[in-house]
């Protein structure tokens, strides 16, 4: 009896030495997710609010995080170093899925992995950047939810002089680490002589150079802006709205908080919806999909949101009409 008693007690100790990697496969219970917030640091808003409608779609599931599923963050805030060194952390931990903002955070991610699931948002043209072969069967280890095709920069530009009629100079802020991005770019120059502009692109993807480069831009009159998304262009949102308004720049904007937080207008999809669709992806990957087998999603709507508060403090005149076709106005 005192043998099998120390057979038993050693069984024990045995198993306790084990790494607690071999013994939640052995329980095979426990999955991993990893999420790579790329654009937005860990006090950001607008990041909760994405992160809690995806916990939330991801608990109706299922799903508990510290049950059955272990859900890893990283925040970077726009940082391009702290990305690429976020996206090797994860990659290297090897989750069972990882789930990434913007195109740039991607690019990383699918340079290091073709074999771990990946599900993506906020990114624009997936089969232009080269991130998918298809929307309908992707393939591969990627898929997700895009938000705009290049196409946008000219309708981006319509909008802003529908508003602003006698404007006939654009800045377009963009990131160059994003080939998204710069095919927006491309779409808008193309666009701008037809509307009676010319645009200069504006490469702002580190964050460092934006203060210059409006102040240089804001020399001339009768001059706005378009900011394409980005990691770069949504962590420093904030600065952006308030160097627009120092020195009276109408802008329009990719996404419905860059309004309620000052600027003049937005024109983009509801991306907190997109995260409850991603949440919904993970779940059916977990559960054995396969990621090149889920359609990557598009926008099925785009609100036009406008601000007639920060109208007013450029001293704009919209014309009446424009602000009646808007989904939200901010009074």
């Amino acid at each position: 009896m005192t043998s099998r008693r120390q057979f038993i007690t050693l069984l024990g100790g045995a198993a306790a030495a084990l790494p607690l990697t071999v013994r939640a496969q052995q329980g095979a219970s426990v999955k991993r997710v990893g999420v790579l917030m790329a654009a937005y640091s860990q006090t950001d808003r607008e990041g909760q609010a994405r992160i809690g409608a995806f916990l939330d779609t991801f608990q109706r599931l299922g799903w508990a995080d510290g049950r059955n599923i272990r859900i890893e963050y990283r925040w970077d805030a726009g940082d391009v170093d702290r990305i690429k060194v976020s996206a090797t952390e994860l990659v290297h931990s090897v989750p069972d899925v990882i789930v990434v903002v913007s195109g740039p955070a991607l690019v990383e991610l699918q340079r290091m992995t073709n074999t771990i699931p990946i599900v993506f948002t906020q990114v624009a043209d997936a089969v232009g950047g080269g991130f998918v072969a298809g929307l309908a069967r992707p393939g591969g280890n990627v898929t997700g939810f895009q938000n705009f095709e290049p196409a946008m920069g000219g309708k981006w530009l319509g909008v802003l002089k529908e508003a602003a009629p006698n404007l006939s100079r654009v800045a377009v802020l963009y990131g160059s680490d994003s080939a998204a991005s710069v095919a927006t770019v491309r779409a808008t120059e193309a666009v701008a002589p037809s509307l009676g502009f010319t645009a200069t692109a504006v490469d702002v993807h580190d964050g460092r150079e934006i203060e210059g480069a409006v102040a240089r831009f804001a020399d001339q009159p009768d001059g706005g802006l378009i900011v394409v998304p980005n990691p770069s262009t949504v962590a420093n949102r904030a600065s952006i709205i308030i160097l627009a308004a120092r020195h009276r720049l109408p802008a329009i904007y990719p996404f419905r908080y860059f309004a309620t937080e000052g600027g003049l207008m937005s024109y983009g999809p509801d991306q907190v919806d997109q995260w409850r669709g991603a949440a919904a992806y993970v779940d059916r990957i977990l559960r054995g999909d396969k990621p090149g087998e889920l359609p990557v999603q598009g926008p099925t709507k785009y609100e036009l949101v406008v601000n007639l508060r920060t109208a007013k403090a450029l001293g704009l005149k919209i014309p009446p009409p424009f602000p009646l076709r808007a989904d939200e106005v901010i009074e």
